[in-house]
């Protein structure tokens, strides 16, 4: 089952999320079974995460079901936890370039051509119709204009959007780089954003 989870603030997070038994409170109308499995598209404002686990069981007044989360989504809880502390960065406020520039990735099939939707230090969106499953590894090469060779990355699928739902299907990716890869990519981020504000990438680069 999937259900969609909107807060007002980051600090709301507190109030849903119960670090003893790592649970979920979602309310909800809709009836579930325990054990079933869920999907929950938490968001606030435009940032967003994708958190999966099993439904618990269902409260009353207010309505609602308790899932409690599967553990490879620890990494995702450890961030929420310390953005709600202030601790962290939020990165949906590092610079995002919205550019459309060509890749090429694994999948399950074998290598597989599409597009990038946005790009910055810690990740990309790609879109695709068949999005690999969360937690999957990737290799990618991106192309990048007044670039000979393609820039070259690996990364953990951490959110999908499938076809269907209101945003274009695709996923979302977390880099993981070594410090010299990180350092290339920062300069490449940095050349792209120069490129759009002077007008001067190719169309096909453009959204």
């Amino acid at each position: 089952m999937r259900f969609v989870l909107q807060l007002a603030s980051e600090t709301e997070w507190i109030k849903v999320f119960d670090p003893r038994d790592w649970t979920i409170f979602v309310a909800t109308s809709e009836s579930a079974k325990p054990d079933v499995h869920a999907r929950i598209d938490l968001r606030v404002g435009e940032w967003s995460v994708t958190l999966r686990g099993a439904v618990v069981t269902t409260r009353r007044d207010p309505d609602g079901i308790v899932v409690a989360l599967d553990s490879c989504e620890r990494e995702k809880i450890n961030y929420l936890n310390g953005f709600v502390r202030g601790g962290l960065l939020n990165r949906r406020e590092l610079r995002r370039v919205m550019i459309r520039l060509p890749v090429t990735y694994g999948a399950v099939e074998g290598p597989a051509k599409t597009f990038t939707k946005d790009l910055n230090e810690e990740g990309v969106f790609l879109f695709t119709d068949r999005p690999l499953p969360e937690t999957s590894q990737l290799h990618m090469l991106i192309s990048v204009p007044e670039h000979s060779e393609p820039l070259s990355l690996r990364g953990v699928v951490t959110h999908t959007v499938l076809p269907g739902d209101e945003e274009p299907a695709g996923m979302g990716i977390t880099f993981s780089l070594d410090k010299a890869q990180r350092a290339k990519l920062t300069t490449v981020i940095g050349e792209l954003e120069r490129a759009l504000e002077a007008g001067t990438l190719p169309a096909t680069s453009m959204e």
